[in-house]
């Protein structure tokens, strides 16, 4: 919590200063009308003691009762006038001062959440992250909002409640703030029992909001498999965990709470009996001196007013205990490290644009330690040529094309392609013109390169929007003229509101074959000079794949282009095709001298046109399904 205030507490200072003084005055102001009518009531109306108020000098007050009972109705009215002056300020300042950390904390968590590597949202569930990012981040402003300023007048309060009885009766105070120690006892055990119970309670939302989204996410799966009775199920037990947990901190607070009233009640009750005995027949026991009937009444006002804050102080802790186990969730996804980042001195791309040429060199990568998905893998793409990966499930195939990307890096060291190479520094590394891609800025290295998926990404907005996504300064007839050769303007113009019609969330409001469309118009707007295609047309009919491969072939024309193949009919004019199993390249070559070598890919071949009578059944049977998910 000392970290929230200093890194995003201190560029708003002066309103949270603001929001503090007004609020500190503001709970000094409040105490004005009981004060005055304590000492009006021995001046003015009993008329047995002088008109006398603390830190205001004799000058200043009124002679006769008269002046005293016109002096102490301004006094009330306008105590009253400025607390309320006061109280508006301060919420006003505290509202800002929340609202603007809330903003910052919220932008810089995604915009850290953003930077992390891949292998974290492998992990991590997106329910849990945008928990973080809306839950706890709205769990914090609620706490700079309301209960910091509720921890200042609650010191403030006390403080001056407490200086006034001291002023008015040393002795009766000593009774009626017995309490406090107690008080503070029970608060120190209570911050101590909840703590752990808040962190429980806020994982457990994070579970529950991942288990609604995945059944968001996947509403049509559970319709078209009649699963809706097993998917109620599963968000009653994580509902429910949810409630198991939530209760554990409520009947903590049910504890809490009306053990801070009682004693604070009790220190109330026992100040109304040891003062009243005092007035009825003379000081009691061991006190001594005389008890005014008005100081009796401002000590009864004082003393509840200063029930009240202590009473609340278990909404105080309550909360910070609440804001203090979101702001640990944030500031551990802040402080996550990252692997895959920017090289300290990163090599620029030339200005003349990047040549395209890629090489592998002796790649092993795996994403759990010690059981790789590709190993050894080695090749070289020359500038404007076209490599395929082909091979079964799970060979390695999309893995190799992330490593291009840099969404995962191909090991831990960061070796420079600059420095002078020894052996050990050359081996696996994937490079683009020569240079290794981990001494590329990422930024750099993204645009130079462009994905076109099977899983295609449209935002909620219009077409125009998602074509423009990356390319933010294209121009209209640069976007038509990409939609034209990606075979997406015609149907585009069809839409209701052509190329301003919103297409939904992921694009749900077009086919699977316009959606692939606009995505390959979109990274023809980006112009990259290497191009990876990773099953782009295996999820679509046979009419569709002829517009999307007409597409792809205006795409690649001149481009490095990497292919991830499913459909082997699509890559046999690739320059190289490589055949991976189980992450190591077992053939390359191209298409017809694959299939004149009568191994993996001439089965693979065989097998897609329908050829397997020579093939043994075992190969048959494990090369009969083909997939991207590698």
């Amino acid at each position: 919590m000392a970290r929230l205030f200093a890194e995003y507490g201190r560029p708003e200072w002066h309103l949270l200063a603001v929001a503090l003084m007004t609020s500190l005055f503001g709970r000094t102001v409040a105490l004005v009308p009981p004060l005055v009518l304590g000492v009006a009531i021995d001046a003015v109306f009993v008329g047995d003691a002088p008109y006398t108020l603390p830190l205001v000098p004799v000058e200043y007050l009124p002679e006769t009762r008269a002046e005293g009972l016109w002096f102490s109705a301004v006094l009330v009215v306008g105590a009253l006038l400025l607390a309320v002056l006061l109280t508006w300020a301060q919420g006003v300042c505290f509202s800002l001062f929340s609202n603007r950390v809330q903003h910052r904390v919220r932008v810089d968590a995604y915009e850290a959440m953003q930077g992390l590597d891949m292998a974290f949202f492998d992990d991590k569930q997106t329910g849990q992250v945008m928990s973080i990012l809306n839950n706890d981040v709205r769990n914090l402003k609620s706490f700079l909002n309301g209960t910091v300023g509720g921890a200042v007048q609650l010191v403030v309060t006390v403080t001056a409640i407490a200086w006034l009885l001291f002023y008015l009766n040393a002795q009766l105070a000593l009774v009626t703030l017995v309490a406090v120690p107690l008080l503070g006892i029970f608060t120190v055990w209570f911050m101590r029992t909840v703590r752990p119970l808040y962190r429980a309670l806020r994982a457990s939302v994070g579970d529950l909001n991942t288990r609604i989204e995945n059944n968001l996410d996947g509403i049509e799966v559970i319709k078209t498999s009649a699963t809706e009775p097993f998917e109620t199920a599963r968000v009653d037990d994580a509902s429910w965990t949810t409630y198991l947990k939530t209760w554990a901190v409520v009947k903590l607070e049910y504890l809490y709470q009306p053990g801070m009233e009682l004693m604070a009640g009790i220190a109330f009750a026992f100040t109304f009996v040891v003062g009243g005995l005092w007035l009825v027949a003379g000081p009691p026991g061991p006190f001594s001196g005389t008890l005014l009937v008005g100081e009796f009444v401002t000590f009864l006002f004082m003393t509840q007013r200063f029930v009240d804050p202590l009473a609340g102080a278990g909404r105080i802790v309550n909360s910070y205990e609440n804001a203090r186990a979101s702001a640990e969730r944030i500031f551990e996804l802040a402080d996550r490290p990252v692997v895959v980042r920017d090289a300290d001195d990163p090599v620029p791309l030339p200005r003349s644009g990047v040549r395209g040429r890629i090489e592998y060199d002796d790649v092993t990568f795996g994403y759990r330690p010690d059981d790789p998905v590709v190993s050894n893998v080695s090749f070289v793409v020359d500038p404007g040529e076209t490599v395929a990966f082909v091979g079964p499930t799970g060979a390695g195939k999309s893995t190799l094309a992330k490593l291009l990307l840099r969404l995962y890096d191909v090991d831990e060291r960061r070796a420079s392609a600059r420095r002078a190479r020894s052996d050990d520094v050359d081996r696996g590394s994937v490079s683009v013109d020569g240079v290794d891609v981990r001494d590329l800025a990422l930024s750099d290295l993204r645009r130079a390169v462009g994905y076109v998926g099977q899983d295609v990404y449209l935002f909620d907005g219009t077409v125009r929007e998602n074509l423009r996504y990356g390319a933010f300064d294209a121009t209209d007839a640069e976007m038509v003229a990409a939609a034209k050769a990606a075979e997406a303007h015609a149907f585009v113009t069809a839409l209701p509101d052509g190329y301003d019609t919103r297409i939904g969330e992921r694009g749900v409001k077009l086919s699977g074959g316009q959606r692939q469309r606009l995505s390959i118009a979109r990274a023809m707007l980006q112009d990259p000079a290497i191009l990876v295609l990773d099953e782009a047309t295996s999820a679509v009919d046979t009419e569709t794949e002829l517009y999307i491969q007409r597409a792809l072939d205006a795409l690649t024309d001149g481009r490095t282009t990497v292919v991830i193949a499913h459909r082997l009919s699509t890559i046999r004019d690739a320059d190289v095709i490589l055949v991976l199993d189980e992450g190591r390249v077992v053939e390359r070559g191209t298409h017809a001298e694959l299939v004149d070598a009568e191994g993996l890919y001439a089965a693979l071949w065989g097998i897609q046109a329908g050829d397997t009578d020579d093939l043994p059944s075992e190969l048959v049977s494990r090369l009969s399904r083909v997939s991207t998910a590698d």
